[in-house]
């Protein structure tokens, strides 16, 4: 992979952030006919999938913050000279061909893109055929970027593939794929584990749980827990869950203010046994799968249990392994919560929502990793590089 200076790749992310905003219109205009194409007009695909001047904006600003940052490429890790006179430097290199896949979001195609390209990866980007034309229209405006610098447009390729096409190139890819993150469902996950032949690092699923402490200040766990459900469904950082304890004081009066709050936002509730004795007229969760599941919708489930370690012990049980809250006034509690909790994030008195690379000022992300080879939680520009051991000698030889 050759190495590109900064300041040319600064330059391309220049180039590109112009004609954004000069094609804004026609950009809107091929995101119409796959929202037309598409043909509903609410829930989390759709709100995943809808461009407008707002959502340009926002990627012409993730463009400027990634070329802001420092170039990642050829950090010194570390230097060490030994007692023969070898030195070692370990510094930053570039992972090589990345692949993403994803579904519905045209402005990871922006986002994927121009973190992969500071990075000096080249990316294939394989979108959902839902998007496809906004997807073309945005990698038209990345060739146009890469050529008007001087580059091969291949640093940025978009692959329009059905899925057995799909799963022909994640097998017998036309050059070494060195990182795959499938953006999305288990389905999505479990079909690119299947098939692909180097390294995949998941990211997308969510399936979040907070839990409410008998030490909750109740007036931020109704904070957190509204903003958290509600501000967007379609986050793989929306709540789902909500356990809360049976020794909660006023219990019951609680539980049936938290039920008014979701049932006046036309929130779902569904509810395990304990917690239907009190709120009769909700419906029961069906089976130990719905515990499993992301809901990606305006549902919620609320379940009781009885102290904290049984709250862990379901978290680490159902989650995704993305993020987790704790409302507690007790802080000994809540780092408990948090260090025995195998999530990416993991929070006390705050929402889930957070877990985002430009709300944790990591800036542009390529996704949320919920692995933990070789980074866990918002795949920023500085997760993107691998390491590389720079070895000075003087005719060493070992003996």
């Amino acid at each position: 992979m050759k190495l590109i200076k900064t300041k040319v790749k600064n330059n391309v992310l220049k180039s590109m952030m112009k004609i954004l905003d000069l094609r804004r219109k026609e950009i809107i205009k091929a995101n119409k006919a796959d929202l037309e194409a598409f043909g509903e007009t609410e829930g989390a695909m759709y709100d995943r999938l809808i461009l407008n001047d707002k959502k340009v904006d926002g990627m012409i600003l993730s463009i400027k913050e990634v070329m802001d940052q420092e170039d990642p490429v050829g950090q010194t890790i570390s230097h060490t000279v030994l007692d023969s006179g070898l030195d070692i430097t370990n510094k930053t290199a570039p992972f090589g061909n990345i692949m993403i896949i994803y579904e519905s979001r045209p402005d990871v195609t922006i986002e994927a893109a121009v973190l992969a390209f500071k990075a000096n990866n080249k990316i294939f980007l394989k979108g959902g055929k839902e998007a496809i034309r906004s997807n073309e229209i945005l990698v038209a405006c990345w060739h146009e970027a890469l050529k008007e610098n001087g580059l091969d447009t291949n640093w940025v390729e978009l692959l329009n593939l059905d899925r057995k096409e799909t799963q022909e190139f994640l097998k017998n890819p036309p050059v070494q794929l060195d990182l795959i993150v499938p953006r999305g469902g288990e389905k999505l996950i479990a079909f690119v584990k299947e098939h692909a032949t180097g390294a995949v690092l998941v990211s997308g699923r969510g399936n979040n749980f907070l839990y409410v402490s008998p030490e909750a200040d109740f007036e931020i766990a109704k904070k957190v827990i509204l903003n958290a459900k509600t501000d967007k469904i379609s986050g793989c950082n929306a709540l789902d869950k909500v356990l809360i304890d049976k020794k909660l004081p006023d219990y019951e009066n609680k539980l049936k203010e938290l039920q008014h709050i979701m049932k006046e936002l036309q929130v779902e509730i569904v509810v395990d046994d304990e917690v239907s004795n009190i709120l009769k007229e909700e419906s029961k969760i069906p089976g130990e799968d719905t515990w499993f599941e992301e809901f990606l919708a305006m549902k919620i489930a609320l379940g009781a249990v009885d102290g904290l370690d049984a709250a862990i012990d379901k978290i680490n049980h159902f989650s995704g392994g993305h993020s987790a809250v704790i409302i507690t006034k007790n802080k000994e509690e809540a780092l408990e919560f948090m260090e025995q909790v195998d999530n990416a994030a993991v929070y006390h008195n705050a929402s889930t929502r957070f877990t985002d690379g430009g709300q944790m000022g990591v800036g542009a992300e390529l996704a949320i990793s919920t692995d933990k080879l070789h980074h866990r939680g918002p795949l920023g520009l500085k997760q993107l590089v691998t390491n590389k051991y720079y070895v000075l000698g003087e005719g060493h030889i070992r003996e």
